[in-house]
């Protein structure tokens, strides 16, 4: 994927963006590695989808737990090293994911997934910073191009997952091979990242200059968390569930289950990369409640769907619609640079607990109703973000 930075764009500034681009893409296609092989991993280890939905609640819980901290210790140890550092808990986690399914340990694969959902966590907080910065600096809407190449990570890993699936490798060999991948880059990318300055101490005798109230404080930063909060429930349910939505409620194979996550992602990437260009004609509320509109209508299109070929077209309408919330939420966290750390670290928060804990809440909603017809419940929080849309105006120039 190529970005366009402009020609006024310095080499450094250009190689960051670059760089950029490179984490996102692998931090996606880690996640479709996981995502697009659910069934596989509720076949081996002989989980219903409620025991499955407990499993992704722990990785959901890694996460959670580290969002709240990852503008800190962005703002202590730079984003470059907070990406090194996740990357490879990120892959040793998948190492004992791999190991504990090779071993058909629930509580093995558990326990690496809430380890993985921490890598996770700090990886996504410390990109997104970067990227926001990267965005500040070019003066333009750049974001979901970053998150075009996290959805264009994740299509190139669905489809290995889906190959691999049809020619019979298993998910542990899969696992191991991308943990290697994921150490080599996240050791080696940020070294083109924008320079990080540690916050200076104050001299002794020095007065500590003062500090800016709580972001959690703020109810700008609340309500865009909030907004993003409804609108990325529909990104994480289509990630966790649509592969396996297809296998129960349409009857197809798993490989075609992972196609159509594939169509949902490729959607998403396609809308990421030429979103920025529509945010910037339209604005980024408009914009946000036109995709609420979209995700809902390929929603309902794809659980109601009679057959494969509407369920996919409902599929890549749903992508469409879900591709440019999160990337706008964390441009509106990042207005204003000396506060963007954590700002993005608590709108991250407040996204990621509809992005991790929603779709572990609808295994347990598809234990009772059939999991294809539980992400109609997603409807509601799609409503509020509709309702919400306006906090995430551009704050005025200083």
């Amino acid at each position: 994927m190529s970005i366009n930075t402009s020609t006024k764009a310095g080499p450094a500034l250009k190689a960051a963006a670059v760089a950029t681009v490179v984490v996102f893409g692998v931090n996606g296609l880690v996640f479709a590695s996981w995502a697009a092989r659910i069934p596989a991993v509720t076949e081996t280890l002989h989980v219903t989808s409620g025991q499955m939905g407990t499993l992704l609640l722990c990785a959901a819980i890694g996460s959670l737990l580290a969002l709240p901290t990852a503008g800190l210790v962005v703002s202590r140890i730079g984003t470059a090293n907070t990406i090194r550092a996740s990357g490879l808990l990120a892959a040793l986690a998948s190492v004992g994911i791999a190991l504990s399914l090779s071993g058909e340990s629930i509580a093995g694969t558990a326990v690496s997934l809430f380890f993985f959902g921490i890598g996770i966590g700090l990886w996504d907080v410390s990109q997104n910073i970067e990227g926001a910065d990267v965005e500040h600096r070019l003066r333009r809407t750049i974001m979901p191009q970053f998150h075009a190449a996290f959805s264009g990570g994740a299509f190139i890993g669905a489809l290995i997952g889906a190959g691999l699936s049809n020619i019979g490798v298993g998910l542990p060999v899969h696992l191991l091979a991308i943990a290697g991948l994921v150490a080599l880059v996240t050791m080696l990318t940020p070294r083109y990242f924008l320079p990080h300055t540690a916050a200076a101490r104050p001299a002794e005798g020095e007065a500590k200059a003062p500090r800016g109230p709580s972001a959690w404080r703020e109810s700008r930063t609340v309500l865009v968390g909030v907004v993003v909060l409804g609108a990325t429930l529909t990104e994480g349910a289509g990630n966790d569930w649509i592969s396996k939505a297809s296998v129960d409620g349409l009857g197809t194979s798993e490989s075609t289950g992972a196609l159509m996550f594939a169509l949902f992602v490729l959607a998403m990437t396609a809308m990421r990369f030429f979103g920025g260009r529509v945010i910037d004609a339209y604005g980024r509320v408009a914009v946000l409640r036109a995709s609420m509109g979209a995700a809902a209508a390929g929603l309902c299109l794809f659980v109601l769907a009679g057959n494969v070929w509407l369920a996919a077209l409902g599929a890549a309408l749903w992508g469409v619609g879900a591709a440019l919330a999160f990337p706008m939420g964390m441009s509106a966290a990042a207005d204003d640079p000396q506060r963007a750390a954590v700002r993005v670290s608590v709108v991250s928060t407040l996204g990621y607990i509809s992005f991790l804990a929603g779709p572990p809440l609808l295994g347990y909603l598809g234990d009772l109703t059939g999991i294809r017809p539980a992400q109609l419940a997603i409807l509601a929080p799609i409503v509020l973000a509709l309702v919400l849309a306006g906090a995430a105006k551009p704050l005025p120039a200083k």
